[in-house]
């Protein structure tokens, strides 16, 4: 599976970025890979194409990064994109 351009971490935002959107299935997976209990090695391996033991430090590090930012998507960017939607609709409904 190809997943989009990859940083070694996800931008710092308190919004959630067009990189966000770009690996919210990567989000999914991860933290799946981590509710499941699998080792970080083989989640970055399947899930970001990366060869853990080529470039273990590298390899660690968009794992954990990437982990931490989908964490936050389902503590506050969820609510992001609920509130999105919302005013979307909102918008969408005085246009009509």
């Amino acid at each position: 599976m190809t997943i989009a351009p990859l940083e070694l971490a996800p931008p710092q935002s308190e919004t959630i970025t067009p990189y966000d959107e770009a690996h919210f299935v990567t989000y999914i997976r991860l933290l799946d890979a981590n509710a499941e209990g699998a080792d970080w090695r083989e989640a970055v391996h399947y899930i970001f194409e990366i060869d853990p033991s080529a470039d273990p430090d590298r390899a660690r590090q968009v794992h954990d990064n990437h982990l931490k930012r989908a964490k936050w998507m389902t503590e506050t960017g969820y609510l992001l994109l609920l509130q999105k939607a919302r005013e979307d609709a909102e918008h969408h409904q005085t246009r009509q």
